[in-house]
């Protein structure tokens, strides 16, 4: 047995975060046995648990969330390790890890320090000590804004990037704290770096400067400890110096300009600094008041891989361009032996045109790297600033270019990957690399919509409908936590409502469904997937005021029980709206708005009742009842037809339980589709949810097609055109290669990328039956367009496989594996004793299925699938020539017709005996 994982707060090993709630988790795996009997959480002051200062015990502990009730002191370690009995008598200990406070309540002692008002560049603050004898133990706590990097005796403190990060400054600051330890000398000099980023850059959607303050600043103190005994405090304050740093300008969206010759002919030398009194009155400095200083809780923003330049490209134009081969978010970091003076530009982009460099659809950002050289051998990088982008054109380079020398900085969060897909087919695999990419490029602190162009907000319906899949591919809790936190600042200046994205810069971006239900779907999301109520504890207020500030708009609109009032986004960029390239779909906003309305305020009516507030539950769930009540009075016919005929509406329909009649639903839907031809009309509300919600609904052969349709519009027309990320429209790239337009239109969004919620739950099939997984449904849905697929998920706990295979002579093979302490309900797909109830352990079921998987035509297969099928065109064109013709014309229309449906079509001469016996021959081949 081995006890692992082990994570305060979703955490490994903490420093200096916010710890309100100390919540501890574990994983058991490598055991003989399948449930737990005991388990025991020590902490202590001391490594050798010496001194314990709190036990634990139980055998109902969970792994998945205990809440430690220890009195924490400011700028303290605690030890701690989770001891796990079980039933077959083997047991285990963890390794003993840590997690450490910061200052908490503890007054600050430093001040801020900034420059003189006319010296308006980029500094560099500095400091020189000497220590008093053997330090035994050394911690700086430090904040700078906009953004910093600190280096004690010239070498970096810590391994992150853009600190501290993207916060809501106007209520808190985020300090870091760093264990300086092994850095510290007899003689110190101590230098922090500083630049403008989101504080005070040019950023949002007006690219305004200074939205949060327009003077950069630091304040730290480090706080060393002597093997005597002693201490000795060092704080920013007046004697400390500062000079201008060679970073000439900075800027998230426009880039970095890094002048190593900058000073050569203008005077440098080491200024005293100035003391910042914020000033409650001054909105430069206001946001400065120390007790806006608080614990970190952003994840580390650090460089979590490296990529190779790929290929080293001459364009037609004659510019040297660098194919990094995957589109991503960071930085290129080279080394320079450039002679002084050589002045190096790097330009990003995500896609070339004409074979040329082409950023265009970045808007009005830069998105540049500028590097003048002073003669020096060095490896230089951008410190202020990050790019989204595949391709890298290089001016000005001085000599060869030596492909090696660079190397792409992958940046993001440093969550841990939890899900891992397989599949037998490559592009179905090469779109999941391209969610997981989306996701890796978008996770930077928050979820934005975008890495690349003059935007990369917070948008609350991209992160809304992604949730799921983002929670089945890495570990969310402490990333969506941070986000939440800053979502409800902002939601208490809009007295309830949720902005459209954040920071909500200006107080510009307003609220709509479906954007602003981010408030209660992302935590009933984290709910599901980890378990841990004592969050919930602190969502709660937030999902609260939501469906509160719905019900007072929805009162304003005359009928309090539909959300009928105000602008929303509807379903965006949908296909089926006044003309394909509108931004709103056909479905109306308000029956969106009304369903989503319906939906928060279920899940808070649930939420309540498990947070014990069982008058508050039963009043939302009174409330949802009536919301549901008017909606199908308004939007239902009396026979039960809903009145909207759209893809999407029918999707929030049966996703939501809004119907009052779910077969007439699902009928009306099915028609619908085959209307569309069965193409995609939905956007960004019924795109994501498409796939899962037909497998639901036992149309599991229907989000099949949807998944592998490869015309636009379709998840593998982006594949098809060499994408490597998720895009923010279905036809971003038109079939030429040429981009769709500029205005609006990146090619790393991740929000369709929700499509891999089906994978990982329907066609693998891992769900959650309770939250947390600790119990697991496991239904797999084979199909023969995959001929094995395998899926890992690392759940909070523990790992769930669900692996399937079609063999050549038919037979199924599913191999399942199910955490300690967990059970799962296997459902075997065609299988004559399909439930079974697993305990913890490996299984394996090999099993001829009640109807051959390999009998892939039926009836209802639709001509277009016949399409690529040489012997079943054959068998067409033998006795049903005209239905060949239907499917060569080309016309989506009647490549969606059915086999059955040429029943109705004697007018092309079809006779139905023909039809049977076409069908009938059809149904025997057996496709592997």
């Amino acid at each position: 047995m081995k006890v692992v994982n082990t994570k305060i707060n979703g955490f490994d090993n903490p420093i200096g975060f916010e710890l309100k709630e100390i919540i501890c988790s574990w994983i058991v795996e490598d055991t003989y046995s399948s449930k737990q009997e005991y388990a025991k959480i020590e902490v202590s002051l001391d490594e050798s648990f010496s001194d314990v200062l709190y036990i634990k015990e139980g055998k109902d502990l969970s792994s998945i969330g205990e809440l430690l009730e220890v009195e924490l002191q400011p700028r303290t370690r605690y030890y701690y390790r989770v001891e796990v009995a079980g039933d077959q008598g083997d047991s285990a200990v963890s390794k003993t890890d840590f997690f450490e406070t910061g200052k908490m309540y503890e007054a600050w002692q430093a001040e801020w320090i900034g420059t003189k008002k006319e010296d308006d560049f980029h500094p560099i603050f500095t400091y020189n000590f000497s220590t008093k004898g053997k330090v035994k133990k050394a911690r700086i706590y430090i904040c700078g804004l906009g953004l910093y990097e600190a280096y004690l005796n010239g070498e970096k403190i810590g391994d992150e990037y853009l600190a501290p990060f993207l916060s809501d400054y106007k209520t808190e600051l985020q300090y870091q704290t760093y264990p300086i330890t092994n850095q510290v000398q007899e003689e110190n000099k101590i230098e922090v770096y500083v630049g403008k980023g989101w504080f005070m850059g040019k950023f949002g959607l007006n690219s305004a400067k200074n939205i949060f303050g327009s003077k950069m600043a630091v304040i730290a103190e480090i706080h060393l400890e002597y093997e005597d005994g002693s201490t000795e405090l060092i704080t920013t304050d007046e004697n400390w110096s500062y000079c201008g740093s060679d970073i000439e300008d900075s800027n998230i969206y426009d880039g970095e300009i890094y002048n190593r010759c900058l000073w050569d002919d203008r005077d440098n030398s080491l200024k005293p600094v100035e003391i910042i009194r914020p000033d409650r009155e001054d909105s430069n400095t206001y946001n400065m008041v120390k007790e806006h200083l608080v614990d970190r809780f952003s994840l580390p923003v650090i460089v979590k891989e490296e990529i190779i330049v790929k290929e080293v490209i001459t364009t037609p134009k004659g510019e040297t361009v660098l194919d990094m081969g995957q589109n991503f978010a960071g930085f290129i970091e080279f080394k320079s032996e450039l002679p002084k003076g050589s002045k190096v530009v790097l330009d990003f982009g995500e896609v070339l045109q004409e074979g040329n460099f082409y950023n265009e659809n970045y808007r009005d950002a830069k998105s540049q790297f500028i590097y003048i050289s002073n003669g020096e051998e060095e490896v230089v990088r951008p410190h202020f600033t990050y790019f989204g982008f595949r391709y890298v054109r290089v001016t000005g380079w001085v000599g060869e270019l030596d492909p090696s020398d660079f190397t792409g900085k992958v940046v993001y969060s440093d969550l841990n990957r939890t899900g891992f897909i397989e599949t037998s087919d490559e592009k179905i695999n090469q779109l999941y690399s391209n969610c997981l990419w989306g996701q890796k490029s978008n996770f930077i602190d928050m979820p934005t919509d975008c890495p690349q162009r003059s935007e990369r907000l917070g948008w609350t319906g991209d992160a809304q409908v992604f949730a799921p899949t983002a929670s089945y591919n890495m570990d969310t809790r402490a990333f969506y936590r941070k986000f939440l936190r800053d979502l409800r600042h902002e939601q208490k200046r809009m007295d309830g409502g949720v902005p459209n994205y954040i920071p909500n810069t200006g107080d510009l971006g307003g609220t709509s469904s479906a954007w602003g239900d981010a408030a209660t779907f992302i935590p009933n999301t984290l709910f599901n997937y980890y378990g841990n109520i004592e969050e919930m504890k602190t969502y709660y207020p937030m999902m609260k005021d939501w469906v509160d500030y719905v019900t007072e708009e929805a009162e304003k609109s005359g009928n309090k029980y539909l959300y009928s009032t105000g602008s929303h986004f509807g379903d965006w960029l949908a296909l089926d709206g006044v003309t394909s390239q509108s931004f709103k779909g056909g479905t109306e906003d308000y029956y969106i708005a009304s369903v989503y309305y319906y939906r928060s305020a279920e899940i808070l009516s649930e939420m309540a009742a498990r947070l014990g507030k069982s008058e508050e539950a039963e009043e939302y769930m009174v409330l949802s009842e009536h919301i549901k009540e008017a909606i199908l009075a308004e939007y239902f016919t009396p026979t039960g037809r809903l009145a909207i005929d759209t893809q999407t509406a029918y999707i929030i329909a049966l996703k939501f339980g809004v119907y009052k009649d779910k077969a007439r639903v699902i009928e009306q839907f099915r028609n619908r589709l085959q209307k569309d031809c069965y193409r995609i009309k939905c956007g960004f509300v019924g795109a994501p949810l498409l796939c899962t919600v037909l497998s639901e609904n036992g149309m599991e052969d229907l989000a099949y097609d949807f998944l592998f349709q490869e015309e636009f519009p379709s998840w593998l027309y982006c594949v098809n055109l060499g994408a490597t990320t998720i895009w923010e429209r279905w036809n971003s790239i038109l079939e030429d290669g040429t981009i769709s337009g500029t205005g609006m239109n990146s090619l790393n969004h991740y929000a369709y990328g929700s499509v891999m919620e089906f994978i990982y739950a329907h066609v693998a099939g891992i769900r959650a039956a309770e939250p947390g997984f600790r119990k697991a449904v496991i239904e797999p849905k084979p199909n023969m367009k995959f001929k094995y697929v395998k899926c890992q998920y690392d759940s909070v706990s523990g790992t769930y496989v669900s692996n399937w295979e079609i063999k050549e002579d038919g037979k199924v093979h599913v191999h399942v594996e199910v955490p300690f302490n967990a059970e799962a309900t296997l459902i075997l797909p065609r299988c004559e004793d399909p439930a079974k109830h697993l305990g913890s352990g490996s299984y394996d079921f090999e099993y001829m299925p009640t109807s051959d998987y390999r009998l892939i035509y039926h009836k209802e297969t639709r001509l277009e699938q016949l399409k690529e099928d040489e012997e079943a065109m054959e068998i067409l064109a033998e006795k049903l020539p005209a239905a060949v013709g239907l499917i060569k014309s080309g016309n989506p229309e009647m490549g969606s017709k059915k086999l059955e449906d040429l029943y109705q079509m004697g007018y092309m001469g079809f006779k139905p005996e023909d039809i049977k016996a076409t069908i009938d021959e059809l149904c025997k081949l057996k496709r592997w």
